[in-house]
């Protein structure tokens, strides 16, 4: 969100008016008549209509590489066609759209918002569409499935990953300034300083992402939560099990403001990272000199960068540096279908296939990690992507990966008041922290 997405993360939504009160009562009909549909499986698909919509916050440039390799790929294969429509608007899209019947399919960031529209009846589960469940878990992994699982039903196919623990750098630059990469936080504390010394900024940041702006700070706060509190208090904070503006979540967000408001640190200054969009962010450490060297976001940023340049030539990566743990953060996107058509079951088959996965991973304008755990190393467009997807699989074999807690937050906090309480953070300074934490806080819904 990104998610990207891009993951990510990610907005807020308007509850469901009307047109959901009357989706559950025909429900409710139906099931009186023996129609199927409660989410138990066995809805019979209804007939192909010819065309396929998949609703994304993808960027129109990765809209368009997506677009292209389904053309090549699937649409000679089948008898209907699919439009990858990329909206910057996208959560409110999803919401309007998802209101009055008239979505398809799909690609979320944020599983958080699944359980309203399971439980609205509007979302068809996997398992109404047919999926074998077993075959799934083999493909993608229990956890994958479980972020969009509901009352024991499943609504959220997985078709993309992000690594997010990454710290990209300008690497010529980088190198013939004699800097070293460090490996622990104080050290990137230092290694900041020593840039600033130099007459040189050290970060790159920019949160600016349509109607998602403040995504790319919440992941900051993300990855210094989980790094300082550790997983399972980390779940905690997701589930709002300990509060927003509990000791941890603001020792997080202590930590994240020594990044951005200590002078000369962030090109622009804090404040003005909310104006400067994401996809930009990086640019200036590829002008000559460089004009910051460091810059923190997931795997796909690299389908942002400029043509031509060279993965471990003009830029490299590390990973974010341990804190009190090294565990992993991450994101992906989920598809999630509203209709239960044979079209939109074909088309989630073969999209989640080795052989169109392999060659999303193969993209350089993506910059996707595939879930399907098939899909080796060696379909990737570069090392980098290569590495990532390798690191993140063996983060989820070894319980040390979180997806990215704003995602699973409901709308109205991790998509809503996370997003523009960290915008509200950037511009009002560091005593602004704990003030929009408990505001943060207040905001999440009762039930």
């Amino acid at each position: 969100m990104a998610e990207r997405v891009r993951g990510d993360g990610m907005r807020k939504f308007r509850m469901l008016a009307l047109t959901a009160v009357i989706v559950m009562i025909a429900a409710a009909c139906q099931a009186e008549e023996g129609g199927d549909g409660d989410g138990d499986g066995g809805t019979e698909q209804s007939e192909n209509k010819g065309t396929v919509n998949v609703l994304s916050a993808l960027s129109a440039e990765e809209g368009e590489a997506l677009q292209a390799i389904i053309d090549d790929m699937i649409t000679p294969e089948v008898d209907y066609t699919v439009e990858i429509e990329a909206s910057e608007q996208f959560e409110e899209q999803f919401q309007i759209r998802a209101d009055s019947g008239t979505l398809d399919l799909i690609l979320l960031p944020q599983p958080g918002a699944i359980p309203e529209k399971a439980e609205a009846g509007s979302a068809v589960s996997l398992e109404d569409m047919g999926f074998d469940m077993d075959e799934l878990a083999s493909t993608f992994g229990e956890y994958y499935l479980s972020l969009g699982e509901v009352d024991g039903a499943h609504y959220g196919f997985p078709t993309n990953a992000n690594y997010k623990s990454m710290v990209w750098y300008a690497k010529d630059d980088f190198e013939a300034a004699g800097y070293e990469i460090p490996t622990t936080w104080d050290q990137l504390i230092a290694l900041s300083d020593q840039m600033v010394s130099d007459g040189n900024t050290p970060w790159c940041v920019g949160f600016e992402s349509g109607t998602a702006t403040g995504w790319p700070a919440t992941d900051w706060m993300e990855e210094i939560m989980l790094k300082t509190a550790g997983l399972e208090t980390y779940q905690q904070w997701a589930r709002h099990e300990i509060p927003f503006n509990d000791p941890a979540v603001v020792a997080a967000g202590e930590m994240f403001g020594e990044i951005m408001f200590t002078e000369g640190y962030v090109l622009g200054g804090a404040e003005n990272t909310t104006a400067l969009p994401f996809g930009d962010a990086p640019l200036p450490m590829f002008n000559k000199p460089a004009d910051c060297y460091l810059h923190h976001q997931a795997t796909f940023i690299s389908a942002f960068f400029p043509e031509g340049t060279e993965a471990g030539v003009d830029y490299d990566w590390f990973p974010f540096p341990e804190i009190d743990t090294a565990d992993t953060l991450m994101a992906g996107e989920l598809a999630v279908a509203f209709d239960n058509r044979q079209e939109i079951v074909d088309f989630l088959e073969r999209f989640s296939a080795e052989d169109v996965q392999c060659a999303m991973a193969g993209d350089p304008g993506l910059g996707r990690l595939s879930p399907n755990v098939n899909v080796g190393e060696d379909c990737y467009a570069n090392p980098i992507l290569g590495e990532a997807s390798g690191i993140l699989a063996d983060a989820l074999t070894n319980g040390t990966a979180g997806f990215d807690a704003g995602d699973q937050m409901p709308a109205q906090v991790g998509s809503g008041s996370f997003w523009t309480g960290m915008v509200e953070y950037m511009q009002q300074g560091p005593d602004s922290l704990e003030t929009v934490l408990a505001d943060i806080d207040a905001s999440w819904p009762e039930s």
